[in-house]
Formats: structure tokens, C-alpha cells, sequence
């Protein structure tokens, strides 16, 4: 069966940016000059996905605003002759197929998952987590799909990360891997380093069937006292063939700090009307106020 609807949960307090996800939702923070979910959205879209839900949470409002029309400033756009700015802004403003719901109480992302079960029915259907922006020329959701739609089971984008970083991930066991693709074993949610099964970290981007709507409505609070996804995909590959794909592409996680600069710095080097400016600054920044030679090439 094709797979035509995704989740987004974005449903979460953001607290590792306070204060600034004081009044603005995580997901709403600029990459450049475009709110981080934009991204998430955009790659749903060319993907071949035609409708997407955001689990949205209290004071996301603007997640909604922005993905709405705005027929003033659309008008004020158009009169100044800025036609470039608003074809950007009407391209996602008018897809038809995004909807959203609110998760009531933050209870975890197995729970966001679950909000959307009504919306999904019985299909298979793709979530993307809003934390990891994956460039690549390929779309990393499309080259999922590519794998379920040739195997029919559920399966799930990892990358490799460094052992001592496992702890921050749901970390799969893996099993037998042709071409990139693992049979998998097992999963376990932020083992610690001397625990973990391997280093292929689950980095938010998965292809489920529908089957994992009953696990989620019966599995018991996991880490961090939440309904944790991961618990209930270790339940789901008990009973069923489950897939692992190492993606291709650069991956960005914009939860943490660090990986919120390289997303900005890096994302702004591929845009050609920034990378003859910002080029030359990194120079002068690490030659003149780091001390050190001359390292960044074009």
C-alpha cells in the first residue's frame, strides 16, 4: 500500500532553548530564514507524502499561523513587486493536505503518535520528528518509502553516531544488512554506552504500519516517565519483520544546541547568495579572533 500520510509531532516544551522557546515553539527557530518545521514539512511534501498531521501542544498557535494564509501581507508583498518572497510564502501556505491536533498533556512521543491514530486508520504512514533536519539529495522519508514500498514492513532511518553519544538516542540491535538495509533485533531507548547494542542511532524519520496503534495504546511509561516510541517499536518487531535504513545525507540535530549552529552555518554555505559572504567571515573569524590558519575552503 502507498504511503500517503505522515505525523509530525511537535507537541514538545523545547526547554533546552529557554528562554528562548519561552514564547515561541522549538520548531518555529530559524535555519536561515525558515522556521526549522518548514524543513520537516517540505521534505514530507517531495517526498510524495499528500497529507500531513502536526501534533501541536499550548502556545504553538504560530506553527498554525504559519502554515496558514495571510491575505495582507500576501497583498503588501505584491504591490512592493517582491514576487519571489511571496511565491515562497504561498507555495506552503496553500498546500490543502496539513492538518493538526493538539496533544492535551506532554506525555511522550508515543503519545503525540497516538493522538493522530483517527486521522491514519488502518494505512501505513511515515513520521517525521522535527529535531533532525537530514539534507540529502534524495529526501531521507523517500528513501525510506523506497524500502517499505519493496519490503512492506515497517522500517526506520539510523545513522551511525559516536558510542559515548548513545545515551541520547534510541539505539537499535542490529541484525543481517544488505545494502544498507538491517533486519532488526532489538531496540532500546538511551542505553548507556556499555550497554548499547550498537552505535546506529534512530535519528527520527520512520515508515510504520498501522499495527503500532495498539501497542502505543497499551504500552507503560518508559524513560523520563513518558510513552516512549521506541518501547513500543521494541514491542511491534516482536511480533513482526522490522527494517533499518542507514540514510544518506548530512544530519542536523537542531535539539541540541551545537547541532542548531552547524544547521545554520552549513545551510547558509549551500545558499549561493550567502556562501560568498559568510566564506570569507569564517576565515576571519578563525584566523583573527581563534588563532588559528587559515582551514575553511570553498
Amino acid at each position: 500500500m502507498k504511503v500517503k500520510k505522515a505525523v509530525i509531532p511537535a507537541a514538545g516544551l523545547g526547554t533546552r532553548f529557554l528562554p528562548a522557546t519561552k514564547a515561541q515553539p522549538k520548531e518555529m527557530l530559524p535555519i536561515v530564514d525558515k522556521p526549522a518545521i518548514q524543513y520537516i514539512v517540505e521534505e514530507a511534501l517531495h517526498s510524495g507524502i499528500e497529507s500531513l498531521i502536526i501534533v501541536t501542544g499550548r502556545n504553538k498557535k504560530s506553527i498554525e499561523d504559519h502554515f496558514d494564509k495571510n491575505m495582507e501581507l500576501e497583498q503588501l508583498l505584491r504591490e512592493k513587486g517582491k514576487l519571489r518572497i511571496l511565491e515562497e510564502i504561498t507555495t506552503i501556505s496553500g498546500v490543502p493536505g496539513i492538518h493538526f491536533i493538539r496533544q492535551k498533556e506532554p506525555l511522550g512521543l508515543g503519545h503525540a503518535i497516538l493522538c493522530a491514530q483517527q486521522f491514519i486508520g488502518d494505512e501505513p504512514f511515515a513520521v517525521l520528528l522535527g529535531d533532525d533536519i537530514i539534507e540529502a539529495p534524495q529526501p531521507a522519508l523517500r528513501q525510506l518509502l523506497d524500502v517499505y514500498e519493496q519490503s512492506g514492513s515497517s522500517v526506520i532511518g539510523v545513522k551511525q553516531v559516536a558510542r559515548e553519544t548513545v545515551n541520547k538516542y534510541g539505539i537499535i540491535k542490529p541484525g543481517d544488512c544488505l545494502a544498507g538495509v538491517y533486519d532488526i533485533r532489538g531496540l532500546v531507548e538511551k542505553p548507556q554506552p556499555e550497554q548499547a547494542p550498537s552505535n546506529l542511532a534512530i535519528v527520527g524519520r520512520y515508515v510504520l504500519n498501522p499495527d503500532i496503534f495498539g501497542i502505543l495504546s497499551r504500552i507503560e511509561r518508559g524513560a523520563g516517565g513518558e510513552y516512549q516510541l521506541t518501547d513500543a517499536l521494541h514491542e511491534l518487531n516482536k511480533q513482526q519483520t522490522m527494517l533499518a535504513l542507514e540514510l544518506e545525507g548530512d544530519r542536523y540535530d537542531i535539539g541540541d544546541k551545537f547541532g542548531y549552529i552547524q544547521a545554520v552555518l552549513e545551510i547558509g554555505l549551500r545558499r549561493e547568495e550567502l556562501k560568498p559572504l559568510l566564506l570569507p567571515y569564517l576565515n576571519e573569524l578563525v584566523r583573527n579572533k581563534i588563532g588559528l590558519d587559515n582551514v575553511i575552503s570553498s
